[in-house]
């Protein structure tokens, strides 16, 4: 690293440690499979530690719904919280410049259905979970209800309360995965989302931003987040 970069790390983590002893960042995140794991696993955890720990900084990981997650940030008792899509909370927040990873969002209906696209995903009666936004991103969105488990989402779609369930192509294949007849279902790609990290909009959580920002202009410059996802198998989504 060049002096200036020490500079910044320095300047920056010194403010941050006054604040917390020891010095830490506090994300919240709702727990994805191969992601998020409660017990400090998974692709997330992996990035945040590999930008924070070399700036001196330990994760303290909560793991909560995701509407709670927001709401941690926004009350000041977190720093950050994953897994949001960019701008989708506008009060109380500030987004990096880059982000962390990319969903591969997809719609999960019954084979008898026809299949959707970007283009005709409108003329359906779609749901997804509360608080993920999707009508933001994705175009001409009309008919949709926001639901509070994904335990019920079979269920939903065999008796016709919707035909189609938006999801991280992960969690799709997930609530898939609880079934043995996942057969009578059809899984259909519709687009990327880029992923983030959404801060506090106060002087530390646009501090932890910047060197976010920062740590993230050399890791991906450098190549070094690329084995963290063949770890997890998972797409380099910096290419």
């Amino acid at each position: 690293m060049g002096r200036w970069w020490l500079g910044l790390v320095f300047s920056i983590t010194s403010a941050l440690v006054c604040a917390a002893d020891p010095p830490q960042i506090r994300i919240a995140s709702e727990t994805w499979e191969g992601s998020t794991h409660a017990d400090g696993t998974g692709l997330a955890w992996d990035i945040f530690r590999a930008v924070y720990e070399p700036a001196g900084l330990q994760l303290a990981i909560q793991s909560v719904p995701y509407m709670r997650s927001i709401g941690l940030v926004q009350r000041g008792a977190a720093d950050a919280w994953a897994g949001s899509y960019i701008n989708e909370v506008e009060q109380g927040v500030f987004y990096p410049r880059w982000n962390y990873d990319t969903d591969q969002i997809a719609a999960l209906g019954l084979l008898d259905k026809p299949a959707p696209s970007l283009e005709t995903l409108g003329e359906f009666r779609l749901a997804w979970m509360r608080g993920y936004e999707y009508q933001r991103y994705l175009p001409n969105l009309r008919q949709y209800r926001e639901v509070l488990r994904r335990d019920g989402i079979l269920g939903m779609l065999d008796i016709g309360h919707a035909d189609f369930y938006l999801d991280a192509l992960t969690e799709v294949e997930d609530v898939l995965s609880k079934t043995s007849q996942s057969a009578r279902y059809r899984i259909t790609p519709l687009t990327l989302l880029p992923i983030y990290l959404g801060f506090a909009d106060t002087a530390r959580g646009r501090a932890l931003a910047e060197l976010f920002d920062k740590r993230m202009d050399t890791l991906v410059a450098d190549g070094s987040l690329r084995p963290i996802f063949q770890r997890w198998q998972q797409p380099y989504p910096f290419d």
